[in-house]
């Protein structure tokens, strides 16, 4: 079992038309890969009642029409879709492959946190780039991916006055997580590269480009010749991401 797994799901009420089903007591892979699990099985399992599902690093909340279900039954209901989760072919997480243009004006604080952890800038886009990153949840601003597994030797505190706005596609470190910026917003992370994808778009659907349980995969770009040109397939609406199947 995963460190942190409970052996059993909690059953936790959250007001008169949510539950909290919580897996585990900790922030880990495994736990979170159960959380997805089990997403997955209530979006196939046609419960009555079951509206809308909220995964995050350790529980999943469920939403639920309490004129059509209460808490007793859609605990009912779910105890029998995990009991058969064994038994059910889920997809396999996708690995997103996000091209990133790092450093220069799309990267301002690249260079700082090379020379915060004692490397070259090189070396921490080798670092970066060189994992591939459990989008354990979405939240903060819409479609923003919080990601696990970056590398502890880049780890770089965040800035002491947030900026007023990041632009849309930034790639940020704070502390030991790293992520990017779907929407512009203010922001306090360190700023190492800039994607021309678009985490999110109200107008599409999905509206997000990153699903939790999904891993994301930083491409490092040669050059800005090289972001504008995917840049301007993505405003057309020609660029496809590229997606690989998760080991």
């Amino acid at each position: 079992m995963a460190a942190g797994a409970y052996p059993q799901p909690r059953y936790l009420p959250a007001g008169d038309r949510a539950l909290v089903v919580e897996l585990g007591d900790a922030i880990d892979p495994e736990v979170n890969r159960r959380v997805h699990d089990l997403a997955q099985a209530l979006e196939r399992g046609g419960l009555p009642g079951l509206d809308e599902m909220v995964p995050t690093y350790r529980s999943l909340l469920v939403y639920y029409d309490p004129a059509r279900t209460d808490m007793e039954g859609l605990v009912q209901g779910i105890e029998g879709l995990r009991r058969d989760l064994g038994r059910v072919e889920l997809a396999r997480p996708r690995v997103v492959l996000l091209p990133t243009l790092y450093g220069d004006e799309f990267g301002p604080d690249l260079d700082f946190v090379a020379q915060h952890n004692g490397l070259t800038p090189q070396e921490v886009v080798e670092i970066h780039s060189g994992t591939d990153y459990l989008v354990y949840m979405l939240g903060f601003s819409p479609g923003f991916p919080y990601l696990g597994g970056m590398s502890e030797r880049i780890a770089t505190p965040r800035l002491s006055s947030p900026r007023v706005e990041i632009p849309a596609g930034s790639v940020g470190i704070a502390e030991a997580q790293t992520g990017v910026y779907p929407v512009a917003s203010p922001g306090g992370w360190r700023i190492i590269g800039r994607t021309p994808l678009r985490l999110f778009d109200p107008q599409a659907e999905p509206p997000s480009l990153l699903r939790p349980g999904d891993y994301v995969r930083f491409v490092p770009l040669a050059s800005r010749q090289e972001y504008d040109a995917i840049l301007q397939r993505v405003e057309r609406g020609e660029y496809q991401p590229e997606t690989e199947e998760a080991s």
